[in-house]
């Protein structure tokens, strides 16, 4: 499939029809319709061209692969403990700290599967590059940037020992509230699929196995092991599932099954999605692991097309040898899932004991690292020219905010890496503003707490050094004058600290995995301790105060901290003041967001609002740059100078704010996204069906109309609509021309840089819906994203550009006859710079001549 920026595809939409069962929801795939010659008539009324409709034919369940010869004499010569010992995970006797490990099978020269995250950079102990997160890379809209930052990721997981990166995510950015979304690209199914096929042929270009994730429908963090995603067939094919066919046909090594269940049953069991979809409708020749701990069967998990279990084996251990004895999996079953892992093992050279692994070239990553973080910060607002920062407003600055003096590598959960370095923000300002410039600093928000009130009897419980195998308590009380909001904050170096006020337990490990996830700034202390924080309402009076930390094998350091208004009121003062000295004022904000827990709420939280409404009232000419995963609200938008969205920018993010707050490069930016204007109008709102789902099921209830289409199929207004971003210049647009393609359409136009910088503009390409498929009934939405390009220009210049809208574009899936079918009859195409701000119209005709 095409995959260069003007040659994008993409599917067309529906809404929710009656539910059908989930063989036909899932099963019924035919390819696209074989239609005859599509004409195409010029927005000019020029003559017509002809272009092909998308490939067609029929599907079937898939054949055996066939194995090359050393495939096939492993085979024969393994025995049924030895092949199940490579379809689950244990435990690895080196410790490099990857997230899996696949023993080997020494007497046959099969060497042990090392197994990484990898969404931002390659998680082990070890350091390495900590990349900007991918939804910053997707706010590129370049897909080659994709291409070299799966380069880096693929090269560096070599040289760490790794040879399977479990990355990337291609998921929708369905509901803002969902925890990963910083680790997915898009809310829109065409870029998802752009960017994944890039960033995978990059990552295995260097000879590391992609394994593309979560499929299918694990779009919420909420209930994540059990809820049950209910989608229509034509929603399935035209949203969620884009993406992991671009990742097939890039040539994915490996697919990760999801937690959730798909039409009732569990993905690791639906052998409509791991046999029919996906091996049979797309051809995929690699293996299906599960995501950690999403295996709930032996049986019905292994037949059902899920290969390996990870990261143990209670079910494709012990058990998977009683059920091939037992007669309940056919040994053919056993050998097809292990010649599948053979087989991609033998294609990236991972069955050879001396594989030769290259150096890190920490250097390289550094540099690409920055590229990302400059090419995806995102301007959202800027009034009166506020940026980039020059004359008095470069030389007298306050920064402030927590994530100002601290740096905002990345995400909690599998998307922490250790990265080799990381500046603040502060310290890349006070260096770029030079030494004749003032930049003054204050806290404003603290995440990390102050040092307790004395407790009685008194304990310094502000650095408490824990020896190893040694248990440290402490029972007091903690009297508060007067009724107040207090946050508790928990360092700790080793083993959480057991904590209770009043008999309740302060910071609980919460069940299963996402004990141990946290975000990405109040997560970790500045020197490295994890921090954990609870939020409690007191009454003024006498608090009874317990806790209770052991050392461990290795001791421990552990703090115990806390706010309350007294201390938040010093910190808002000394903001206000520091803001009101300066000529602008540069207030970082954030937002935690990591694997194991959906956001609550849309809000920046604390009492960080209050934080932008104070100092913006102090300095009109301030900038709020915002640290967060997905969407937030704004209620004080109107009041600040400027924003800039610069999300998770990896451990070069500081240099990359300086360079587009200084304009030293234009802001490369697009939203990826829409960004609702409340809580309350946007695709999941004001449905607990939809989100997070009820009584253990969740509907897909918006259908097709996922992101974007959603706001304008609702005539609803955004905060920011999709693809928004601003330049430090400016563009116009002119002369569209619709021509023939080998596969669609060409959109021609001119775009034209009238301002005095060089800039970047990401013209984007939105196309209409078919009369005669809404004749039929088909729903459609009112625009589709169908092609854009990134573009540079200089002062004055000009250029003509050309967009591919593939015929799959024009396309849309049939539920009724469960088959793509081209959009005929006169269909309209959009260019511009976002969903809602669209500057040219073209029409063409779509059909026979």
């Amino acid at each position: 499939m095409p995959h260069a920026a003007s040659q994008e595809q993409d599917e067309s939409a529906t809404a929710p029809a009656p539910r059908p069962t989930r063989r036909r929801l899932l099963l019924t795939l035919a390819g696209a319709a074989t239609l005859s010659a599509v004409t195409a008539v010029t927005a000019g009324g020029g003559r017509a061209v002809a272009a092909p409709a998308p490939p067609g034919g029929r599907t079937a369940r898939p054949a055996a692969a066939r194995l090359s010869e050393r495939v096939s004499a492993l085979l024969a010569q393994l025995t049924l403990d030895e092949k199940t010992a490579l379809l689950h995970g244990a435990t690895d006797p080196a410790g490099l700290g990857q997230a899996g490990y696949v023993p080997g099978i020494p007497r046959l020269g099969i060497p042990a599967l090392r197994l990484a995250d990898g969404p931002a950079g390659v998680r082990v102990v070890r350091r390495a590059t900590a990349l900007p997160a991918p939804v910053m890379l997707a706010a590129a809209f370049d897909p080659a940037l994709a291409r070299a930052y799966g380069r880096v990721i693929g090269h560096e997981g070599r040289a760490l020992g790794q040879d399977v990166l479990l990355s990337p995510m291609v998921n929708l950015i369905r509901t803002p509230y969902a925890g990963r979304n910083f680790e997915t690209f898009s809310e829109d199914p065409l870029l998802s699929a752009d960017l994944v096929a890039e960033e995978i042929r990059g990552i295995q270009g260097e000879g590391l196995v992609a394994t593309v994730k979560h499929l299918a429908l694990n779009n919420q963090e909420h209930d994540r092991m059990s809820v049950d995603v209910r989608a229509g067939e034509q929603t399935l094919h035209e949203t969620e599932l884009r993406g992991f066919e671009a990742a097939v046909a890039a040539g994915a090594g490996a697919v990760m099954a999801a937690y959730n269940k798909v039409d009732g049953v569990h993905a690791t069991e639906n052998s409509a999605l791991l046999t029919d979809v996906l091996r049979g409708l797309w051809g995929f020749d690699g293996w299906v692991m599960s995501d950690w701990g999403a295996v709930h069967s032996t049986d019905a998990a292994l037949t059902a097309g899920c290969d390996m279990e990870m990261p143990g084996g209670t079910y494709f251990g012990a058990a998977l040898r009683r059920a091939v004895t037992e007669g309940r999996v056919p040994r053919d079953a056993v050998d097809t899932a292990v010649g599948r892992l053979l087989s991609v093992r033998e294609r990236f050279g991972l069955l050879d004991e001396a594989t030769t692994r290259p150096a890190r070239d920490a250097a390289a990553g550094a540099r690409l690292a920055l590229r990302v973080a400059t090419a995806g910060a995102t301007l959202l607002r800027n009034t009166a020219r506020t940026l980039p920062l020059t004359g008095r407003a470069a030389r007298s600055i306050a920064v402030i905010g927590p994530s100002g003096a601290v740096p905002f590598v990345s995400g909690g959960g599998s998307a922490h890496v250790v990265p080799d370095t990381a500046t603040s923000p502060l310290d890349a300002l006070r260096t770029r503003a030079g030494a004749r410039a003032t930049v003054t600093y204050a806290l404003g928000e603290d995440p990390y707490g102050k040092p307790l009130p004395a407790t009685r009897p008194a304990r310094d419980l502000d650095a408490v050094g824990v020896a190893a195998h040694e248990t440290w308590s402490h029972r007091g009380t903690l009297t508060t004058t007067a009724d107040d909001d207090w946050s508790f904050f928990v360092h700790y170096s080793g083993t959480r600290p057991h904590i209770t006020l009043d008999g309740d337990d302060l910071f609980p490990v919460r069940p299963g995995v996402a004990g141990y996830f946290t975000g990405g700034l109040g997560g970790r202390a500045a020197d490295g301790l994890s921090v954990r924080r609870a939020d409690r309402r007191l009454a003024a009076g006498t608090h009874t105060l317990t806790v209770t930390a052991r050392g461990g094998a290795q001791g421990q350091l552990f703090r115990l901290r806390a706010a309350n208004g007294a201390t938040r009121a010093a910190d808002l003062a000394e903001a206000v003041t520091a803001a009101r000295a300066a000529h602008s004022a540069v207030l970082f904000a954030y937002e935690d967001a990591t694997e194991g827990r959906d956001r609550t709420s849309l809000a920046l939280p604390g009492r960080q609002e209050a934080l932008i409404e104070a100092v913006t009232a102090a300095n009109p000419r301030t900038t709020v740059v915002l640290n967060t995963s997905s969407a937030v609200t704004m209620p004080w938008l109107a009041k600040t100078a400027a924003v800039l969205q610069m999300y998770y920018p990896g451990q070069e993010g500081a240099a990359a704010t300086a360079a587009v707050l200084f304009g030293d490069a234009d802001p490369g930016g697009r939203l990826t996204q829409t960004f609702p204007a409340t809580e309350d109008r946007h695709p999941t709102a004001g449905d607990p069906r939809r989100y997070p789902g009820k009584d253990g099921v969740e509907e897909y209830g918006e259908g097709i109309h996922v992101g974007h289409r959603w706001y304008d199929a609702h005539d609803e207004t955004p905060l920011f609509p999709f693809g928004h971003g601003l330049s430090y210049t400016t563009f116009v647009y002119a002369a569209p021309w619709i021509t023939r393609a080998d596969d669609g359409l060409d959109i021609a136009f001119t775009v034209v840089n009238t301002g005095t910088r060089t800039g970047i503009e990401v013209a984007q390409v939105y196309a209409g819906p078919s009369p005669d498929l809404a004749a039929l009934g088909i729903d459609q939405p009112r625009r589709i994203l169908a092609g854009y390009r990134r573009l540079r220009l200089a002062p004055g210049e000009q250029r003509r550009v050309t967009v591919r809208v593939t015929a799959r574009t024009l396309s849309s899936w049939d539920p009724a006859r469960h088959r793509w079918v081209l959009g005929t009859g006169r269909r309209r195409l959009w260019v511009g710079s976002s969903s809602r701000a669209l500057h040219l119209t073209a029409e063409t005709r779509v059909g026979a001549p």
